[in-house]
């Protein structure tokens, strides 16, 4: 008994607090939702079983296909810029800029936005899409003789997603610039040597390389669009009329400004069963099991 306690007194006490914080901030909280999410909560905080309801309710909602679609575009294009546009980056401040100081500013650039608090950055969008003539797209519309657009208002979804996409791009290059970084570079002389062409020691050699941080890019960025709406909420508040609305926000909205909590954790908790699905398709399509194996170098 005394070995055992020796033997793990200290990773105990290492991990300890974050095993703390992982079970008040991340378990218990899923814990309460999906709690929530059979109960009639309302204003009244009384704690009343339900059932199903919530989920019936969810399923009888006449927003909620508008709203399932809106999410699937805003994550599936959002996404394919995190992640596509977050690799181009990397390699182009990574291999094609070799000298690294050059390289660094160019990474510091891209991350400012990320950087800069939420309000600073979607004011900065606002004034992009300012619907008078002096916005930014207006203004250089005006060159050319043409009338102002109310961009939020004719194409709230286009703009959710570029605003989402040039931020999450950030951190991708980030990822993968540090993966590019550690290929060989006697890989690259090879295929110089060689004669292969740039697209074949992208295709070939640095895709290959980065797989394992495209797949953690893809998950983490994936989780993180499915359950974020702050950028969506300062940008448009989801609307017009539901047209940027999304299944987080609108869990946001029947909670706090609805007060339906049991209904608002009723759609988190779909949220939540959805993001666990795509993490086992993630896990199973790039083989993370073999990079859980141990090695087979002895």
């Amino acid at each position: 008994m005394r070995a055992a306690v020796r033997k793990w007194k200290l990773p105990a006490i290492m991990l300890g607090p974050f095993l703390a914080l992982i079970f008040l901030f991340f378990f218990l909280p899923v814990v309460l939702i999906a709690i929530l999410a059979f109960t009639n909560m309302d204003s009244a905080m009384r704690w009343e079983f339900a059932g199903l309801a919530n989920f019936q309710k969810l399923l009888a909602d006449p927003n909620i296909m508008k709203i399932i679609k809106n999410t699937a575009l805003y994550v599936g294009f959002t996404l394919l810029i995190n992640v596509g546009f977050g690799f181009v980056l990397g390699i182009l401040t990574s291999y094609y800029i070799q000298k690294e100081s050059v390289g660094l500013i160019f990474r510091t650039i891209w991350m400012l936005p990320r950087m800069s608090p939420p309000v600073v950055y979607v004011l900065l969008w606002l004034w992009f899409f300012d619907p008078s003539e002096y916005g930014v797209l207006n203004s250089l519309r005006a060159l050319f003789h043409m009338e102002p657009v109310a961009w939020l208002h004719e194409h709230p979804m286009t703009a959710v997603i570029l605003v989402n996409g040039i931020i999450g791009a950030s951190f991708g290059m980030i990822i993968f610039s540090s993966a590019i970084k550690s290929i060989p570079k006697d890989l690259f002389y090879a295929a110089n040597v060689d004669g292969a062409s740039q697209w074949s020691i992208i295709k070939d050699i640095i895709i290959p390389a980065v797989r394992w941080p495209l797949m953690f890019v893809t998950l983490w960025q994936f989780l993180s669009l499915i359950t974020s709406y702050e950028y969506i909420f300062l940008l448009t508040n989801g609307g017009p009329l539901f047209e940027s609305e999304v299944l987080a926000l609108y869990s946001f909205h029947k909670a706090f400004q609805n007060f339906e909590f049991g209904y608002g954790s009723a759609i988190s908790l779909v949220l939540v069963i959805i993001a666990l699905i795509f993490s086992f398709m993630m896990w199973k399509w790039f083989g993370m099991q073999k990079m859980m194996r141990s090695s087979k170098i002895e």
